[in-house]
């Protein structure tokens, strides 16, 4: 019996990912304002949807169950290695934030900037990473619910990053204008 299925391997950075951010939880500073409630249920709700449109073969019905890439070594290995580099940004960016980090959009008491580390060239590089991660593991299941999955979860960081930006340009006004010109969204800008 194999113990570490390319399956199993995949599941490594996620598991990582996860023990990292709920050790990093216990020290963060307090939430000083944040979003309502509603827009928290909605991030939540989505998230679930997008894991398990990327894990349950149950929601691969007609055609969201067809393959969109071969089912062969190079290919799973690709999304294997796709995962764990996306993992790992995830990770540093967490990292990075140190205490100002929040599952909710928010802004904490003595709110800083977040310049250093992959903010300097990306303004959102957990989404950044998370969703190199889901594009990884979709290479892996290799079905159509994959994709839509990553789709999703594209949608709904570029909606919560939004409302990120939204709260860090009201803070920090033309610092915040000058790093939106200096960073990227979601991909790093390239002078």
């Amino acid at each position: 019996m194999k113990f570490m299925t390319p399956s199993n391997l995949e599941l490594v950075p996620w598991y990582a990912l996860l023990a990292y951010w709920a050790l990093s939880a216990l020290r963060l500073k307090r939430i000083r304002v944040s979003e309502d409630p509603g827009g928290r249920l909605l991030h939540i709700g989505m998230m679930v949807l997008v894991f398990m449109l990327l894990y349950s073969p149950r929601l691969g019905l007609s055609f969201l169950g067809w393959r969109f890439v071969p089912d062969n070594a190079l290919v799973r290995s690709s999304g294997i290695f796709l995962t764990f580099a996306g993992a790992a940004v995830a990770i540093w960016a967490r990292y990075s934030l140190g205490q100002y980090w929040s599952g909710r959009v928010s802004l904490k008491v003595d709110h800083q900037l977040i310049r250093f580390g992959p903010y300097a060239h990306v303004r959102h590089p957990i989404y950044s990473g998370l969703l190199l991660a889901m594009a990884g593991t979709a290479l892996v299941v290799g079905e159509w619910r994959a994709v839509l999955g990553v789709l999703l979860g594209l949608v709904e960081f570029s909606r919560k990053a939004a409302k990120e930006e939204s709260f860090l340009a009201t803070e920090f006004g033309d610092q915040y204008q000058e790093y939106r010109r200096q960073a990227g969204f979601l991909t790093p800008r390239f002078r």
